[in-house]
């Protein structure tokens, strides 16, 4: 099981479910944000993408070339959030 980063806790993802779950929280947050207009909203949506890149960037440092295909379509799915999230606060 993985520990997270400078706490002790178990969480049994590897580093590609803690990539997804990271992803899809952020999509999450984005869309609640760009809907809302917030400033905090869009501040903290622009945090979790953050975080999201960066556990992406883990998932693949620990790639096994099988991987491939998903860490891909993670990378789209980051795009577009970006993307969206560039556009809201233009």
């Amino acid at each position: 099981m993985d520990r997270l980063p400078n706490q002790d806790v178990t969480t049994g993802y590897n580093e590609l479910q803690q990539a997804q779950v990271s992803i899809k929280s952020a999509q999450k947050m984005i869309g609640a944000a760009t809907m809302s207009m917030d400033e905090e909203q869009l501040q903290s949506a622009t945090e979790a993408l953050s975080q999201a890149k960066q556990q992406l960037t883990a998932a693949q440092n620990q790639a096994t070339g099988v991987d491939t295909e998903f860490l891909q379509q993670c990378e789209q799915l980051l795009s577009q959030c970006e993307t969206q999230l560039t556009q809201a606060k233009q």
